[in-house]
């Protein structure tokens, strides 16, 4: 599918006639590039696209766990985009003047800057037993995007050191690989040792985070720790491990990674365990983390 116009014209246009900064204008061709790659997929032709398209566009970053900020911020740039077409003459209408921002409440999820993230690992302790587990768990939550429960979860057995992957169970039981950051994987090797001390209980042998009596950790603990966290960092959002995971989406996405990766690595399209060394590139997944997420792309 043809865009129907030069995003170099947008771009000149933003810039030029609306004045905006440099970063502004980046930001908007981003996210009109996220649009024109969604339309694409769902066979629909830009110049034409109708309101029910651009809801159906809205609610696919939502339900990818993209904030409400982030989601009024890409409705801006594509307003702009379809205004610019308006007056260039290439559409008659424009599908977006009825087309309402996103309420941002406070029942919509809340989303952690990584100043935000980096303030709460600040406040680990560093002389505690659990430090290095706590500080490992917000890694691999905030690092790959998982639920809480493929946290709890996750085996010894199914994370690979020297690929930088695990494999994870998401919801009804379905298996997907993730890539996990180089900083997760060398924190969880330093918590090995300390975890070999426990007096490990038998359902617990392969779990990988286990709390102080040698057991799987609930996932209660795990919302207290993070919670906890952000208290102690002054953080006045409401947050829990599912924070991260919005978090983990949204800088993705506005680091500049396609929807279709980051459906890929929240496990939005579940495969079955015999299919993923088939149809899942974890050098892509990886190339795609490391090109686009904060914590990865500072230990380049």
């Amino acid at each position: 599918m043809s865009v129907p116009t030069s995003l170099q014209d947008f771009e000149a246009y933003l810039s030029l006639e609306r004045g905006m900064s440099g970063n502004t204008c980046e930001a908007y061709v981003s996210d009109v590039c996220h649009l024109l790659e969604y339309l694409e997929d769902e066979g629909a032709n830009p110049a034409e696209v109708s309101e029910k398209d651009l809801h159906g566009f809205i609610c696919t970053l939502r339900d990818l766990g993209i904030g409400p900020r982030s989601q009024a911020r890409i409705l801006s740039g594509i307003k702009s985009y379809y205004k610019f077409l308006k007056l260039s003459g290439i559409i008659e209408n424009n599908p977006t003047d009825l087309l309402e921002s996103p309420r941002l409440g406070r029942h919509l999820p809340e989303v952690l800057s990584t100043a935000e993230i980096d303030m709460m690992i600040s406040q680990i302790p560093d002389d505690k037993e659990e430090s290095l587990r706590n500080h490992a768990i917000i890694e691999t939550l905030y690092g790959s995007g998982l639920r809480v429960s493929e946290l709890t979860d996750a085996r010894l057995s199914r994370l690979s050191f020297d690929d930088g992957c695990l494999i994870v169970e998401g919801k009804g039981s379905k298996q997907r690989i993730v890539p996990v950051s180089p900083v997760a994987i060398d924190l969880i090797k330093e918590y090995l040792p300390q975890r070999s001390r426990l007096n490990i209980k038998p359902d617990a042998q392969d779990t990988i985070f286990l709390n102080r009596r040698g057991g799987k950790m609930s996932r209660v603990m795990v919302f207290y720790i993070i919670r906890d966290l952000a208290a102690a960092a002054g953080i006045l959002k409401t947050v829990s491990p599912h924070t991260l995971r919005h978090s983990f989406a949204t800088h993705l996405l506005e680091g500049g990674a396609s929807l279709r990766v980051i459906q890929e690595l929240l496990g939005h399209e579940s495969l079955e365990t015999t299919e993923i060394y088939v149809h899942l590139d974890r050098s892509r997944l990886r190339h795609e983390l490391l090109a686009h997420h904060p914590h990865y792309r500072k230990n380049l």
